[in-house]
Formats: C-alpha cells, sequence, structure tokens
C-alpha cells in the first residue's frame, strides 16, 4: 500500500513536470514562429528606418538679397521640393464675391489674416519648367491648389496653411459702405488650408513669385539648387526646408536676411524699399501735378502701383497724407490771394470727411484687377476733362471767368503792397 503512493506520487510529480515542459517548448515555438517573421518585415540583420531627409544652406546671412546655395540628401528616387519662408508675417486679405456654381449665390465673404509669410515661394525639380511656364501663360486665371497638384508641391506646402485666417460674412449693401460684416465660426484645418491657398494668390498675384523649378536631383538622392533671393524682400530670418511627401520632410536650415539705409521695411507691405527712388518720384510728380492744379496724388498712385512691390491698399493709403503736404501748401498760397471760397470749401470738406471713412474699408474688398480697372476709367475721364478743357469753344466761354480772376489777383497784389507800405513808415518812426 505504501509503495503504491510512493509510484503514485511520483506519477503525479512527473506529469506535473511533464506538462511544464510541454508549456515551455510551445511558448519558445512561437518565440521562434514570431521572430523570423519581425526580422522578415525589417529586412534581414536590419531595423525599419524610416527614410530622412537632410539639408544645408551655404551662407548664415545675405546682405539685402543674393544668391543661396541649397544642397542635401533625400531617398533616391524621390523628387525634391524646396520651402522657402520669411519669418517676418504680413496681412492678407480676400473678399469672396464669385458666383458660386453649386447655389447660384454669391457668398460675399471677406477672408483675411495676419499671419502670411512676407515671402513664400516653393522651388521643384528642373523638369518642372515646361508646366511652370504654362502655368505662366494663364495669366490671373490661374489657381495655386491646381498648380500645386500639375507641379508636384502639394506636399511641400505648409507654412500657409498654418495661418489663422478670419472669414466675415458681409452684405451687399455693407460691402458698397466697407463693412467686414459679422465674424464667423473659425474653420476646420482642410477649409484653412483651401482658404490660404486662396489669400497666397491674393497676396503673390503672379505664380513666378511662389513657384520656381531650380532643383537638380541626383540618381542617389543627393539634391542641390541654387536660389535667388531678391532685393527688396522682408529682412530677418528665413527657414529653407526640403520636403519628398507630407510625412517626409527635413529640418529646417536658416539663413538671415539684412538690409540697411537707404533701404527701410514696410511691415504693412511685406516689402522693403528704397526710400530715394519714391522721393524724386514724389518730387517730380507734385511739381508737374501742382503746375496742372490736380496735386499730384493721381499721377503719384499708379505709378507707386507700378513700380514699386507694394499693395494697392499701402499705396492708397500712403498717397493720402503726400497730397495733405501739397494741398496744406496750396491753401496757405491760395488764402494769401483770396482765391478760396471758405463756405463752399467747408460744405465740400464735410463730404470728404465721410468719404476718408469709407474709402479705405473699401479698398480691402477690391482686388488689384479691380482697382487698376477703376482708377484707370477715372484718370481716362479726368484726362478727357482737362483736354475739354484746352478746346478754343471752352477757352472762349471762360474769357468773362479769366478776367475776374486776374482782376481779383491784381486787386491782391495792389492790397499787398499797400499793407508793405503802411509798415514802412512805422519801422522808420
Amino acid at each position: 500500500m505504501k509503495r503504491s503512493r510512493v509510484w503514485l506520487g511520483i506519477g503525479l510529480a512527473g506529469g506535473f513536470l511533464a506538462l511544464l515542459h510541454g508549456s515551455a517548448t510551445a511558448a519558445d515555438l512561437s518565440q521562434e514562429v514570431k521572430a523570423p517573421a519581425a526580422q522578415e518585415a525589417a529586412g534581414p540583420g536590419t531595423a525599419a528606418v524610416p527614410p530622412t531627409v537632410t539639408i544645408k544652406v551655404d551662407q548664415s546671412s545675405l546682405d539685402n538679397g543674393g544668391t543661396l546655395q541649397i544642397s542635401g540628401t533625400a531617398p533616391a528616387g524621390k523628387p525634391v521640393t524646396i520651402e522657402v519662408t520669411s519669418e517676418q508675417k504680413v496681412r492678407a486679405s480676400r473678399f469672396d464675391a464669385d458666383l458660386d456654381k453649386d447655389t447660384g449665390k454669391r457668398p460675399y465673404i471677406l477672408y483675411m489674416t495676419e499671419d502670411m509669410p512676407a515671402f513664400y515661394k516653393l522651388f521643384m525639380p528642373k523638369e518642372q519648367k515646361e508646366a511652370l511656364e504654362k502655368l505662366k501663360k494663364e495669366g490671373s486665371k490661374w489657381s495655386v491648389s491646381k498648380a500645386l497638384k500639375d507641379l508636384g508641391a502639394d506636399a511641400a506646402y505648409s507654412a500657409p496653411a498654418k495661418a489663422s485666417i478670419d472669414r466675415y460674412q458681409a452684405t451687399l449693401l455693407g460691402s458698397v459702405i466697407g463693412s467686414r460684416g459679422e465674424l464667423l465660426a473659425k474653420m476646420d484645418a482642410k477649409e484653412n488650408r483651401k482658404r490660404s491657398m486662396q489669400l497666397l494668390k491674393a497676396k503673390f498675384r503672379s505664380p513666378g513669385k511662389v513657384f520656381g523649378a531650380e532643383v537638380e536631383v541626383m540618381p542617389d538622392g543627393t539634391f542641390k539648387a541654387a536660389v535667388k533671393i531678391g532685393q527688396g524682400l522682408a529682412p530677418g530670418k528665413y527657414s529653407v526646408v526640403a520636403a519628398v511627401d507630407k510625412s517626409t520632410r527635413s529640418q529646417a536650415a536658416v539663413f538671415e536676411n539684412r538690409i540697411s539705409f537707404p533701404y527701410v521695411y514696410l511691415g504693412n507691405a511685406g516689402a522693403s524699399v528704397n526710400l530715394f527712388y519714391p522721393f524724386f518720384l514724389a518730387l517730380a510728380v507734385m511739381i508737374f501735378g501742382v503746375m496742372m492744379g490736380a496735386g499730384g496724388g493721381f499721377i503719384l498712385n499708379p505709378l507707386l502701383v507700378t513700380l514699386f512691390p507694394l499693395p494697392h491698399t499701402v499705396v492708397a493709403g500712403t498717397v493720402m497724407p503726400t497730397v495733405l503736404f501739397s494741398q496744406g501748401s496750396g491753401i496757405y498760397n491760395y488764402s494769401k490771394i483770396k482765391f478760396i471760397s471758405w463756405k463752399v470749401g467747408v460744405a465740400i470738406g464735410l463730404s470728404t470727411i465721410a468719404g476718408g471713412f469709407l474709402g479705405p474699408k473699401l479698398t480691402e474688398l477690391v482686388t488689384l484687377e479691380q482697382y487698376k480697372f477703376i482708377f484707370g476709367w477715372i484718370l481716362i475721364g479726368l484726362s478727357a476733362l482737362m483736354l475739354w478743357q484746352t478746346m478754343p469753344g471752352y477757352l472762349a466761354k471762360n474769357k468773362k471767368e479769366q478776367a475776374i480772376l486776374k482782376e481779383f489777383k491784381k486787386r491782391a497784389e495792389e492790397a499787398a503792397k499797400g499793407a508793405t507800405k503802411d509798415t514802412e513808415p512805422r519801422k522808420a518812426a
């Protein structure tokens, strides 16, 4: 009986040990199956490593622009797009009054941001030059979203998409008087990205200012590009990033753009201007304009829009104080010869105060093309009026008025001489 108990105990112990051994063997077998599978996924003898992109620039600073040599490495066989972005931000706005194809209505929404980079450009491989030239021929009808896809640069588009954009629901009447309207809720990331492209076009206008085809990519994945940073751009730091796709981007390389006098940075325009050029231009324009009795503002305005990289909104605001100076000196001189009707002048001045409030807001709601169209017709009208005033019939009709003006001037001069004679004896005494 005792022996049978001993053998029973030995049997149970042996069975328990066999069970433990079987479990360990099964675990070992399962590990042996999983290990080759993981190794096969990562490659024999290697760990899974995500593809990397590197980039470097040959200069840490530029003096009012210059040529920057950019180089780096990327996965072989992949196209490389370089994104160059300025640290300085600038304002951009777009008033959407285009007819909606789906609803048949005009949305009247004003999109506005203060976070648009003052300089932004994407550089693609040189093979895209032909596609870029084709894009430039589209004129004002080109689309940023379509250009990004056609040029293969959609993955690199990043900095403007992060801009904080406000949108206002305007009305037709509100747009006429320059009201921005009701502030709407923030957009989601996808819609914000879409609207940022429209604002990018509104700010830079030309596809040549947003895209370039300068990158040379080698078969082994190395790349290089000679990127020209023009004069008159924003000062400060610029970041340079190379992108292969949306998830494969390099760390940012940084350089600084420096400007010095006579260049000054205009923060509201996002550009630097040589002060001497507008100074001498305004001098010549004002001399000619005041000679015609026009003040010179209507000549200076289109010249600044055409010759300098300034938004039409900034040009309109900048010309205002120049007109103030010329009109101020004109008021003083006309008052001395008593050629001013203050009652009429004050009445007209009250209406100009209202116009001074409405005009700046309306300027935000028109594009540069619309601004040029409106201003162009105004200039044509003024030119026709001035031409008509030089015709013999008009001059003959106004001979009487000219005679009255000459008489007023003569009397004013005599009165001024009389006042001078009266003061001379007093000085002598």
